[in-house]
């Protein structure tokens, strides 16, 4: 699927932007091709461009690509300032069978994400790159998400907010993460709905 919007990558320097919206409409390849930018482009050193990827491995679930890192699209991304983590994001939907394991899962991603943020505004850069923020949104605060946003003059990121990722014991937990990513879209300046 095509994304349904024209980005201009350069009116997105120095602003805060997120794209949100469902699964398979590039919201990763999007952002990876920002970095691409920014890097090839503008000329930007990749040690002030710092990446936050939140997002599982790449699977597919009922013929849809969910997950996906920013390096599997634009391989040069890893010569950026890459904070990562010890382990994998688990999918906390498609990876639990019941609400126990699905908030589990989902506390686990909590700690890892978390972790990262206050990493990042302990030594924030001039770009922050987060990927799949919607990992994060499951448990974690709004607050430390947007401290580190407002921590860079140019943040780019992406969050799923849709309705193909479903479980019947998740009725709640989708229902709680589209008002969080509402919140975040109210905080950012630039919000663009990929489909």
């Amino acid at each position: 699927m095509k994304l349904k919007i024209n980005l201009e990558f350069k009116k997105c320097i120095g602003h805060s932007t997120l794209l949100y919206g469902e699964t398979n409409t590039n919201k990763t390849i999007q952002t990876s091709r920002f970095v691409q930018f920014l890097m090839e482009s503008q000329k930007i050193p990749p040690i002030e461009i710092t990446i936050l990827d939140f997002a599982p491995n790449l699977t597919i679930f009922k013929n849809l690509k969910i997950g996906g890192k920013i390096r599997d699209f634009y391989q040069n991304s890893t010569k950026c300032r890459n904070i990562s983590f010890r382990g994998k994001i688990i999918p906390p939907r498609l990876n639990s069978r019941n609400k126990t394991a699905l908030y589990q899962n989902a506390y686990e991603n909590y700690k890892k994400t978390s972790k990262l943020l206050n990493l990042f505004n302990e030594n924030p850069t001039s770009v922050l790159i987060i990927n799949d923020i919607s990992i994060y949104l499951h448990i974690g605060s709004i607050v430390l998400l947007l401290t580190a946003i407002n921590n860079s003059p140019t943040f780019f990121g992406n969050s799923y907010y849709g309705s193909s990722i479903k479980r019947d014991f998740a009725n709640l937990f989708s229902r709680r993460e589209k008002r969080r990513v509402e919140n975040l879209i109210k905080g950012v300046e630039k919000s663009y709905f990929t489909g």
